[in-house]
C-alpha cells in the first residue's frame, strides 16, 4: 500500500499524539518506527527552506576584484583612495565596504602595505641593469675547464653586454671590469642608476666601491631567491638553449667567439624579444621593408637562424 504525502504526514500527526507504546498496540498499515520517523522528517523539513538574510547585499565579485588588484598594484593607496578610484569607474562603494573586501582577502590597510619586489623592478627598470654569472665547460690541454661569464643587461631594453670571461674571477678581475664599464668610453651603463646584483662573495668589496663611486648604486636581491633577477636569469636559458649546450669549445677563444655571435648580432640585431612585444632590440636598417628575395641567415653553424627581405 503507497501513501502519498498527505497521508503521511496525518498519520505521523495522530502517530505521535498517541506515541510509540499505543501505536505498538493499534498500527497495523505502518510500523511505530516508520510513522515515527515520518514525524521526524517533517519536523527536518521545516527549517530546510532559504532565509531572507538581513542586512546589506554582498558587493559584486567584479568590484571586489577591482579592490584587490588597485590595493595590490598600489601599495599607497588607503580606503578612501580605492574608493575615489572606484568612482572614477562609476561603482559607489564605502570605504567601509573597501576596508572589509581587504580585510577578507588578507591585505593589510596601506600604512603596513609593503611595495612588491616586482613593483619596485617595474618603476625603476628604466634606469635599472642587472648582472649575473654563468659557467661553461671549456677543453683546455688539462682537460674541461670552468669559465665564468660576466654580463650585464638593461632591464628596460633587454640589451645585453659580456662583461668579461675568466677561469678565476677573483678580486682583481672584478675590480678591472668595474673600471671597464665605468669609463668615460665605455656605454655599457649610460643612463644607469642602479645595479642589480646577487649576494655572492664575486662581487667583491672593491667592485662595489667602484660602481657606487661612479653614481650607480648597487641593489642585492633577495636570500636564495633567483627568480628576484628574472631578466637575466631568462637570457642565461635563451643561451643555453640556443647555443651554449650545442656547442662543444676548444679553448676561451672560441667561447668568446660563440659569446660575439650570439650576444653581439644576433641576440641584439637579430632575434625577436616575447618581452618586448616580439620586437627585436636593434634591428638593422631596412629590417621590415616590403619587396625582395626572403632569406635567412645563420650563425654558428645554422645554429641561430634570421629570416628577412633583402633590399630590392
Amino acid at each position: 500500500m503507497r501513501f502519498t504525502d498527505a497521508e503521511r504526514a496525518r498519520l505521523a500527526r495522530a502517530g505521535k499524539a498517541l506515541g510509540r507504546k499505543l501505536l505498538s498496540q493499534y498500527a497495523t498499515i505502518a510500523t511505530p518506527a516508520t510513522i515515527l520517523r515520518w514525524h521526524r522528517q517533517i519536523v527536518a523539513a521545516k527549517w530546510t527552506f532559504q532565509r531572507m538574510r538581513t542586512g546589506r547585499p554582498k558587493v559584486m565579485e567584479e568590484i571586489e576584484g577591482l579592490i584587490v588588484t588597485m590595493a595590490r598594484a598600489n601599495p599607497g593607496w588607503g580606503y578612501d583612495r580605492v574608493q575615489g578610484a572606484l568612482a572614477n569607474l562609476g561603482h559607489r562603494v564605502a570605504a567601509s565596504t573597501v576596508a572589509a573586501v581587504l580585510a577578507r582577502n588578507g591585505i593589510p590597510p596601506a600604512p603596513r602595505r609593503r611595495t612588491t619586489w616586482a613593483q619596485f623592478v617595474k618603476a625603476h627598470k628604466a634606469t635599472l641593469a642587472a648582472a649575473d654569472f654563468f659557467t661553461v665547460e671549456v677543453w683546455s690541454w688539462c682537460g674541461l675547464r670552468t669559465i665564468y661569464v660576466l654580463f650585464a643587461i638593461r632591464l628596460a631594453t633587454r640589451r645585453v653586454e659580456t662583461l668579461g670571461v675568466t677561469p678565476n674571477p677573483d678580486s682583481a678581475f672584478m675590480a678591472q671590469i668595474a673600471r671597464n664599464v665605468t669609463s668615460e668610453t665605455s656605454p655599457v651603463f649610460d643612463g644607469v642608476s642602479h645595479l642589480l646584483i646577487d649576494r655572492g662573495a664575486k662581487y667583491t668589496e672593491h667592485f662595489r666601491e667602484i660602481l657606487q663611486g661612479s653614481g650607480i648604486g648597487i641593489v642585492h636581491t633577495p636570500p636564495k631567491c633567483p627568480q628576484a633577477n628574472g631578466v637575466a636569469e631568462r637570457f642565461v636559458g635563451t643561451a643555453r638553449r640556443e647555443v651554449l649546450d650545442r656547442l662543444v669549445f676548444f679553448g676561451i677563444g672560441s667561447l668568446n667567439r660563440a659569446l660575439r655571435e650570439f650576444v653581439d648580432f644576433h641576440y641584439r640585431h637579430e632575434r625577436n624579444h616575447q618581452g618586448l612585444g616580439n620586437r627585436i632590440i636593434e634591428p638593422k636598417p631596412g629590417v621590415g621593408a616590403i619587396g625582395g628575395e626572403a632569406t635567412r641567415r645563420e650563425r654558428l653553424g645554422g645554429l641561430p637562424k634570421y629570416y628577412y627581405r633583402a633590399v630590392a
